[in-house]
This record gives C-alpha cells, sequence and structure tokens, in this order.
C-alpha cells in the first residue's frame, strides 16, 4: 500500500484527504449529478466503492430505507469476492471476522436404522489451487458497511442518502439526459436530478427496471425452504462445518456455520408448494426448527435465539437486457440506464452466488461507467455490460435450477431404488464437481473488443482469457517481499499489464523500453498529456530467476515510473520469482515469455507474445480513446 506518494501525512493511511471535488460537495443532492446509484445492497455499495476512486466524477448513491441494512438475507462470500475485496484493500478485515467454509460434511439415513441420520462422508469446500483466498460467511449487512465505509474513506467521501426513493425518469437532451424523479419518503416530496447515467441496483422489486419496461422472466416457484440464523444448543457433532444432511422422508437441511464462533444458518425443506400459495409463508421459526429437528433425529437443536429468519421459494427470473437500449438501438446510441444484481435476476439462495454475482455486476460496470466518464473510452464500451452480465446471469440460472432441484431431492433408499432420489455419495460426489462454481470462478467472457480470441493463449496456459486473473506467489524486485502478483491490482479502474520475462530478460527489457519511449506505444498514445504514465495503464515486469540477479536502477522507466506531484519513483512494478514458488510453471508461461493483459475488473484480456508491438496497440485502440488533456 503506498500512501505518501503526495506527501507525508499522519493518521489513518485508510483516510484519504477529501479531493477538492468533495470539499464541494453538498450535504442535498444537487440538480445534476453524473452517476445516480438507486440502493445500497451488494451491487449498489461494490459501485460506490469503485466510483469513490474518483472523486472528480460527481456520484450519489441514493436508499429508500431510512439508514444502513442492518440483518441481510445473503452471507456465503465465493473466493472470487475475496479476490475483489482484496481490490478494494478489505479482504485482510473480511477474512479476521469471517468464518471459513473447509468442509462440506454429508449425512443420510443410516443403514442400521434409516429413521437416524449418520454421517456418510466430507470433501474439501473449495478444490486445491482455485484461488489464495478462502470460501467464508460474513452477513450481508456487514459487507456492505465494508464497502460503504470505504466509500466514505476516499477522496470522494461518498457517503449514501437515505430516506429517498427511485419514482421514475425520462430522457432528454443535453450533457445530463435522465430527468429522474425521487421522492423523500418521510414527507412524499417529489423532485428532479439530472444524470448523466442511473444504476439500479434497488433489488428484485425494482424501481428503475420498472421504469426501464424490463421485466423479470421464469419459472414459477414450486418448492419452499425455511431460513434461520440460529444460537443453540445442540448435540450435533458437525455444527461448526457446513452439512448437507437428507432424511428418510423428512426433508433435508443444509447448515452453515456463521461467523462469530456461535451462529448457524439452517435451510430447511418445506416440501413442494402450489404456484402463488401464500400460506406458506406464514410458517413460524417454532414450526421450521420442529422439521428441523425431525431431520436431524436422533439429534437435536435447542433454539435459544434466532438472529433473523425468512420463508421463500425457490424460482428462477432473468431480465433480457439491463439497459435501456432497445434490441435495434443504432451503434451510435449507448446506455444511458443500467440495472444490476436482483433487479436483473433472482434465484434461490442454494448456490451462494446472489450477492456474489450481483457485486460481480457492478464491479464490471464500474470502471466502464468511469472510463467514459474520464474521457478515457467511448461511451460505446457501455454496450458490453449488458452483453457480459446478461449471460453471466443467465448461466447462473440454469445452474441454480439444476443445484436447487438436485439438493432437493429425498435421500435414496437402497430397497426402494423405484421411489427414486439421491445417493449421498452422489450427492458428495456433486458437490466436489461444483466447485469451481460455487467459488465464483466459472465466469469466462467470450471474445470481444475486451476480450482476445486466444491466438496466443499456449504463451500462458493457466491464465485463461476470460476468466480472471489467476494471482500466484512472486518476490519484489526492490525489497524482496514475498506476496501474491494478483494483490497488486487495485480497484482504480487502470488496466495493468503484466510482462513475464524471456530466459534472459531481453525482450522483456526491449518491450518495457518501447512502451516507455516510442511515440506509438500504447502508453503515450492513450495515456492523458498531464497524466501520470501509468494512471490509465499500469506495467509490471516479472522475471525469471532471484530479485538479487535484477538490477532495478536499469530498467526502463515504465517499470520505475515517476508518478505523483513529487514524481516520485514506484518501486512496486519489478517482479522475480518467489522462492518456493516459480510462477511460470504454476501459470504455463512459455520459455519465450509472454505478455498477459488484465481489465480493471481483474478479468483476462488477451495474451500476446513479448515481442508484439501493432497487437498490443491494436488491442488497446479498440475501446481506448487517443490521449489528451485529462478531464
Amino acid at each position: 500500500m503506498q500512501f505518501y506518494r503526495d506527501g507525508y501525512r499522519p493518521g489513518d493511511p485508510d483516510i484519504q484527504p477529501p479531493a477538492g471535488h468533495a470539499l464541494t460537495r453538498s450535504r442535498e443532492i444537487g440538480e445534476t449529478v453524473d452517476v445516480l446509484i438507486v440502493g445500497t445492497g451488494p451491487a449498489g455499495t461494490v459501485l460506490a466503492a469503485q466510483l469513490a476512486a474518483f472523486p472528480e466524477i460527481d456520484t450519489r448513491i441514493i436508499e429508500r430505507r431510512d439508514g444502513a441494512l442492518q440483518v441481510g438475507q445473503a452471507d456465503g462470500v465465493a473466493c472470487r469476492t475475496v479476490e475483489m475485496f482484496q481490490a478494494f484493500g478489505l479482504a485482510e478485515a473480511l477474512l479476521r471476522e469471517a468464518y471459513w467454509v473447509n468442509e462440506v460434511r454429508f449425512w443420510g439415513p443410516s443403514a442400521q436404522d434409516r429413521s437416524r441420520i449418520a454421517r456418510t462422508g466430507w470433501v474439501e469446500d473449495t478444490p486445491p489451487g482455485l484461488s489464495e483466498f478462502p470460501h467464508v460467511i460474513v452477513n450481508q449487512a456487514r459487507m456492505q458497511q465494508y464497502l460503504l465505509e470505504h466509500a466514505q474513506r476516499s477522496a470522494a467521501k461518498l457517503a449514501p442518502d437515505y430516506g429517498i426513493e427511485f419514482v421514475t425518469y425520462e430522457l432528454a437532451d443535453g450533457e445530463h439526459p435522465v430527468r429522474a424523479t425521487l421522492r423523500r419518503v418521510s414527507t412524499g416530496e417529489e423532485f428532479t436530478v439530472r444524470a448523466k447515467y442511473v444504476v439500479g441496483c434497488d433489488g428484485a422489486r425494482s424501481n428503475v427496471r420498472r421504469a426501464l419496461g424490463r421485466e423479470l422472466k421464469g419459472d414459477a416457484a414450486n418448492h419452499a425452504w425455511g431460513v434461520m440464523d440460529v444460537l443453540a444448543v445442540t448435540d450435533f457433532p458437525d455444527w461448526r462445518t457446513k452439512n448437507v444432511v437428507q432424511s428418510d422422508g423428512k426433508g433435508s437441511l443444509l447448515m452453515i456455520p456463521r461467523e462469530g464462533g456461535n451462529m448457524v444458518r439452517c435451510y430447511v425443506d418445506l416440501g413442494a408448494v402450489p404456484a402463488g400459495d401464500a400460506q406458506i409463508r406464514k410458517t413460524t421459526v417454532e414450526q421450521i426448527a420442529a422439521v428441523a429437528n425431525a431431520i436431524l433425529h436422533p439429534y437435536a437443536i435447542d433454539v435459544r435465539s434466532v438472529a433473523w429468519s425468512s420463508v421463500y421459494e425457490v424460482g428462477q427470473r432473468l431480465a433480457d437486457r439491463f439497459d435501456d437500449l432497445p434490441d435495434d438501438a443504432p451503434d451510435e446510441r449507448s446506455p444511458r440506464v443500467f440495472v444490476a444484481g436482483d433487479a436483473c435476476h433472482t434465484h434461490s439462495a442454494k448456490a451462494g452466488q446472489g450477492m456474489n454475482v450481483s457485486m460481480q455486476d457492478a464491479f464490471n460496470l464500474g470502471w466502464k461507467l468511469a472510463a467514459v466518464l474520464r474521457g478515457h473510452a467511448h461511451a460505446a464500451l457501455l454496450r458490453s455490460y449488458s452483453q457480459e452480465r446478461q449471460a453471466v446471469a443467465h448461466d447462473l440460472i440454469e445452474f441454480d435450477r439444476f443445484w436447487s432441484a438436485f439438493i432437493a431431492q429425498p435421500a435414496l433408499d437402497p430397497d426402494h431404488p423405484e421411489h427414486g432420489g439421491v445417493s449421498t455419495q452422489d450427492m458428495q460426489a456433486e458437490f466436489a464437481r461444483q466447485g469451481r462454481y460455487t467459488a465464483g470462478l466459472a465466469t469466462r467472457y467470450t471474445p470481444s473488443a475486451l476480450t482476445g480470441a486466444g491466438e496466443h493463449q499456449a504463451l500462458a496456459s493457466a491464465f485463461e482469457i476470460g476468466t480472471r486473473f489467476h494471482s500466484a506467489p512472486v518476490q519484489r524486485v526492490a525489497d524482496a517481499r514475498r506476496m501474491e502478483l494478483g494483490h497488486t491490482h487495485r480497484a482504480d479502474g487502470r488496466w495493468r499489464v503484466y510482462a513475464f520475462g524471456d530466459a534472459d530478460g531481453t525482450a522483456l527489457r526491449e518491450l518495457a523500453r518501447w512502451l516507455t519511449d516510442a511515440a506509438d506505444s500504447p502508453i503515450r498514445s492513450f495515456t492523458p498529456e498531464d497524466a501520470d504514465m501509468d494512471s490509465v495503464i499500469e506495467v509490471h515486469g516479472i522475471f525469471r530467476g532471484s530479485c538479487h540477479d535484477v538490477d532495478i536502477a536499469t530498467l526502463p522507466e515504465i517499470l520505475l515510473p515517476h508518478t505523483g506531484p513529487l514524481g516520485l519513483q514506484d518501486w512496486e512494478r519489478a517482479w522475480a520469482l518467489d522462492p518456493a514458488v516459480d510462477i511460470f510453471a504454476e501459470r504455463g508461461i512459455a520459455d519465450a515469455g509472454a505478455i498477459v493483459i488484465v481489465r480493471p475488473d481483474q478479468y483476462v484480456a488477451t495474451v500476446l507474445p513479448l515481442t508484439a508491438r501493432d497487437e498490443l496497440r491494436e488491442f488497446f485502440a479498440g475501446f481506448l480513446l487517443p490521449a489528451r488533456a485529462s478531464r
């Protein structure tokens, strides 16, 4: 973490001094804003945290509630989400507080007495090597608090405006073409704000989606589950591990321990329900606990306190677009209004992906909005948001449809296989097979202007184009610090070029000199004239061999750039092999080396040879605007 580049300042380095723009921020929403975020759920708080990195962008976030969420529905935090939190500098605090899901244990009817359950096996929750981070459990409200506090600590000093709801909008002409009608919940007073962009992160009953004329379409719910966060006394031996429990005819139970050492979330199978049956929602906590105890026999839970509970029906629904563009919109038209998270896709909690996918929606959109508003990219870039994330949500819906039905199956009776059901062995095997998806790592963006077609994938075979950048250990040349290469990536809107060296480093150094000095290099072509040379594209060089073999003083400036108001050198761009782990072998880097380009949202954009010049420049020219004075 670098925090003295603008000069020394005492105190907590996470609290940034306010930028000039933030100093003039009114407590009341002004007549115009750049970005209006509607809702402080998972998507809205990620978007706010990301845009808070740019105090020159006038961002406001409104919330219908009169304060921050206190108890949230979601709690599963996928490995991929922890990776994203690392980019905000929040992973360490998150991991300290969270429950770490290490194993999934399986219980089913005992072979000796099918009225009793017995442990049948276990699997690792996350297969080894998928991520340097674990799958963890933290309450949704706490996740949102981390992000909102991050936004408030930023130079933008971005904080929500509570007690304000979105009513509708209309498009007009001008620099701020979205005329949004808002309402103060306490008084009913309506007022208008003109925005360049509006993003609806306002949940499954989204007013923004309604105003867009989009509908959530999909399957009707037909299976109900009760969920409760309980503090209990129990003789069940696996109370502090994740469990899948199948009974003989009494339903299924999914147990997930919560943070804090004592609380456990129980998803209790309440069985099939007729479509539109509202009676199931009246199921009491006592009734849910009774069903859970019946499933757990001969064990029992004595519920002493319930922190939160709900009854829901499984259903999967998806909007056909995530923005305001009609399908036949002309190429020159770019979207102005977006929806993200539950506002455009809903599903069950079984896959543990709702909060995670919602946050990734916003992470995808945030850097694109910033690039357009800061003049770095053409507005056409914003079309890619719906194209990319709608496909991801469609895959999630299909997975959730399968997964929720699979988990709801009764236990197979070996003496009566004709009755149907699933064996505990098959349940266990399926959990193991789905590890990559439930870790949040199954997303793969298809070829586009932002994602290469893969002609040179063999140069870095394990940095799969279109998937998230899979970190690995390295050692920093300047101070011999061992760390994860992926942790150099911050949520600051910049592209990363990771140049993995050839055998003697000659091609890597030649690439670095070209990037530094050539008039046609993408650094010079797309960096604003009065900005730091790494303000749009940040370059890292990874050398083979020991950090002691690299003479850092001889590196081209792109690997030792002078940045900030004091023109200080940045000593954190040159890397060598970790003494214990060879990143070149781990990630399949060819002997000739490779360029791995990574998007601001941590996804691998393309892989190129170290000798690529035209291809490298042309890739960035596909979406970045030529250099000019920064905004």
